[in-house]
C-alpha cells in the first residue's frame, strides 16, 4: 500500500508528531437529544402572546438538519473505509512478521529486536535524515522522538523485505464519492486515468499551503492526471465569493489559470477593485470581466458547487476527491501519491471528467 518507507511512517507518527491543518466551515446545528416522541403541538417558545410549537421549530429547522445529516453519514462512510483499511494493512503486517518469526523459531519481539540490530537495521543518520525531510513545527525534538521513531523506521525496513518475497494485496474497495465536475476549469489530459478534483477558496491560507504540492504531484504523474477546480468559498471569508466568481469571469475569457494562480500569489488582494485590476494586468477585455464581476454572473453556479461540495461531505478547504476518494486539507506529497499510486495499480474508478 505504500510506495516507500516514509509514507506508512508518517501516517502513524501523525498524532505525536504533527497533523495535517485544513479550513474547516462552522458546522450546522444539530439536535442534542431524541425528540422523536415530542408532541408537536408543545409550545417551546412566547413572544407576548404568540406561541412558537414543536411543529413550527421541526420545519424550521429542518433544512439545517438534514445538511447536517448528509454531512455526517458523508464523514461516517469516509472514516468507516479509512478504519478498515488501517485495521486490514496491521493484520497483514502482523501476519507476515510473525510467520517470519516462526520460521526462525523466535519470538516476534525477538526476532524484530535481531533484525533491527542486524546489518539490515536503520542507522541512526538515516533516522535523522527522516526526520528532516517531514518534520514540522508540530514535532518534538530529534532526540525526543528518536528512539520510537528508530523502532517505526526498523519496523516499516522490514515489512519491506518481507513483502518483496511475499507480496501484500490489499482487496479492500475504497468509498468513493460520485463528484460531477464535468463542464469546470481542469488541467491535463481528458484521458487521464486520474481524475483530482480539487475543492477551493481563493481566500483560505491552507489551500495557497496546498498549491506547491498539487504542482508536485502533476509534475511527477504528467499526462497520467487531470485536475479539475471547483469552488468552495467559505463564509467566515469576507472576499473567497468575490474572487471565485472573478475567476469565473476570467475562464469566460480563457484565462482562468493564469487568473487564479494570481490571486494564490496575491491572496491578500481578493477585493473586487483588486480583481479588476488582475484581469487588467493579464490583458482581459477589462469591460467584459468588470460587467461580469460586478453582476455577480455565475453566482448560482458557485453555489451548486458549494451544494456538490456538502453533499460529497466537504466541510473545510481543500477538500481532494482522487478517482472520487476523499483527501481533506494541505496534506504532504506522500498523502496524494499513496492515493495515486494505488488507484493507477488498480485500475481505479474514473470520475465524470470536465469538458
Amino acid at each position: 500500500m505504500f510506495k516507500n518507507s516514509c509514507n506508512g511512517l508518517v501516517h502513524t507518527l501523525g498524532p505525536i508528531l504533527g497533523a495535517a491543518i485544513v479550513c474547516v466551515a462552522l458546522a450546522a446545528p444539530g439536535a442534542s437529544a431524541d425528540d422523536s416522541k415530542t408532541d408537536p403541538k408543545t409550545v417551546v417558545a412566547t413572544v407576548g402572546d404568540h406561541k412558537i410549537t414543536e411543529a413550527e421549530l421541526e420545519l424550521k429547522a429542518k433544512p439545517q438538519l438534514d445538511d447536517l445529516q448528509q454531512k455526517v453519514e458523508a464523514l461516517v462512510r469516509q472514516k468507516t473505509f479509512d478504519i478498515r483499511s488501517k485495521t486490514l494493512e496491521t493484520m497483514t503486517d502482523e501476519y507476515l512478521v510473525s510467520q517470519a518469526a516462526q520460521q526462525k523459531k523466535l519470538s516476534v519481539d525477538d526476532y524484530v529486536k535481531k533484525e533491527s540490530a542486524g546489518k539490515d537495521g536503520v542507522k541512526d543518520a538515516d533516522a535523522k535524515k527522516f526526520y528532516d525531510q517531514h518534520k514540522t513545527q508540530q514535532w518534538p525534538p530529534y532526540e525526543v522522538a528518536k528512539t520510537q521513531l528508530m523502532t517505526l523506521l526498523n519496523r516499516q525496513a522490514l515489512l519491506e523485505r518481507l513483502k518483496k518475497n511475499e507480496p501484500v494485496k490489499i482487496l479492500l474497495e475504497p468509498e468513493r464519492m460520485a463528484v460531477d465536475s464535468s463542464g469546470h476549469p481542469s488541467i491535463g489530459s481528458k484521458d487521464a486515468p486520474i481524475t483530482m478534483v480539487e475543492f477551493e477558496d481563493f481566500q483560505c491560507p491552507f489551500c495557497k499551503a496546498s498549491e506547491d504540492t498539487v504542482k508536485k504531484v502533476r509534475a511527477k504523474y504528467g499526462d497520467k492526471i487531470r485536475v479539475v477546480h471547483m469552488d468552495f468559498p467559505l463564509s467566515f471569508h469576507s472576499h473567497s465569493m468575490d474572487a471565485a466568481n472573478a475567476a469565473r469571469c476570467a475562464n469566460d475569457q480563457g484565462k482562468f489559470w493564469q487568473f487564479r494562480d494570481t490571486l494564490f500569489v496575491n491572496q491578500g488582494k481578493l477585493a473586487p477593485e483588486d480583481l479588476k485590476a488582475t484581469a487588467k494586468t493579464l490583458g482581459m477585455n477589462t469591460t467584459q470581466f468588470n460587467e461580469c464581476l460586478d453582476k455577480g454572473k455565475h453566482a448560482d453556479e458557485i453555489k451548486k458547487d458549494l451544494a456538490a461540495g456538502e453533499k460529497s461531505g466537504v466541510d473545510g478547504t481543500p477538500g481532494f476527491f482522487i478517482n472520487g476518494r476523499p483527501l481533506v486539507g494541505a496534506q504532504p506529497l506522500d498523502k496524494f501519491t499513496d492515493l495515486i499510486d494505488a488507484e493507477i495499480s488498480s485500475g481505479g474508478v474514473k470520475q465524470a471528467s470536465a469538458k
